[in-house]
């Protein structure tokens, strides 16, 4: 695969374009608006997808800020064997910011 091309061309050829078998989507405006107003909930709804992604995403962050093999708890959200890459999951705020 390369971006949304099969590689060669000959083998897409003989493969052909895929089934299309999810919904398809009205917009993301349109999408997000009806799910605001109570219907169903956006195709990228933020609890079942993002949350997820986004996690692999910072927590990658802070394996390489800290250049090691970090272990994950997801229950605890904390790393089982790094003290320094636990200080990176909730930094303290500069003098004068705060929540």
């Amino acid at each position: 695969m390369l971006v949304h091309q099969l590689i060669p061309e000959s083998k897409s050829r003989q493969i052909g374009a895929p089934p299309r078998v999810l919904e398809r989507s009205p917009g993301h405006y349109k999408e997000w608006i009806d799910a605001c107003k109570g219907g169903k909930p956006a195709g990228p709804n933020f609890v079942d997808h993002a949350a997820h992604l986004a996690e692999v995403v910072l927590l990658g962050n802070i394996a390489i800020r800290t250049n090691q093999e970090l272990l994950w708890d997801g229950d605890n959200l904390r790393f089982t064997n790094s003290d320094e890459a636990n200080k990176l999951i909730n930094p303290p705020y500069r003098e004068g910011w705060s929540l």
